[in-house]
């Protein structure tokens, strides 16, 4: 076995080396260009490097932009907005006329108003306003009426071990509330 090792490396020296696909893989990293890290795609990105606009270029663009979407709204051609809001621990994107089911009991009675305050993004079929992380409470009003107070079909949980006599059943009934969406309103005044 050792004999065959050896006359295998003497075979790999001997044999003409074939030209390489990439030539810096044949290359040992060294620092000795300067360079801390080696050359790859997680050090630096296969694409050339792009420079920032020019600030002021930039500026202009965004004042453009903002008094467009102003003359939008104040005109109210926009069509018909949706809205994503945060309410009882999830996200719901609504339009008006919408109905949401919830999973719990809220504070407000059936037939209130209610105005859903952690607005995350309001937008239309031109434009979209999002917030980082929400959006002001000037700027975008979402209100609802709470319809209907329920609790949901018993739903049955059972657990059953074959040959061991266990057998568990739960039944579920989780709160619901009913609403609506009554109409989303923007507020022209965008900075």
């Amino acid at each position: 076995m050792a004999a065959t090792r050896g006359l295998w490396r003497t075979w790999c020296l001997w044999s003409p080396r074939t030209p390489l696909l990439f030539p810096a893989a044949g290359r040992p990293h060294s620092s000795v260009r300067g360079d801390v890290l080696p050359r790859t795609s997680l050090s630096r990105p296969p694409w050339p490097q792009q420079t920032s606009p020019v600030p002021e270029e930039e500026r202009g663009r965004h004042a453009a932009v903002v008094s467009a979407v102003n003359q939008r709204i104040q005109r109210q051609d926009f069509g018909r907005l949706f809205a994503v809001v945060h309410f009882a621990g999830r996200q719901w994107k609504v339009t008006p006329e919408d109905l949401v089911l919830i999973e719990n009991h809220i504070e407000a009675e059936c037939g209130e108003r209610i105005r859903m305050e952690k607005v995350l993004l309001v937008g239309a079929e031109d434009f979209t306003l999002a917030g980082r992380p929400l959006l002001g409470k000037e700027l975008v009003r979402v209100e609802a009426t709470v319809l209907e107070k329920t609790e949901s079909w018993p739903k049955v949980h059972m657990r059953f071990w074959k040959r061991h006599r266990f057998q568990r059943k739960r039944i579920i009934i989780q709160p619901q509330t009913v609403l609506r969406i009554n109409s989303i309103e923007l507020d022209p005044r965008l900075s």
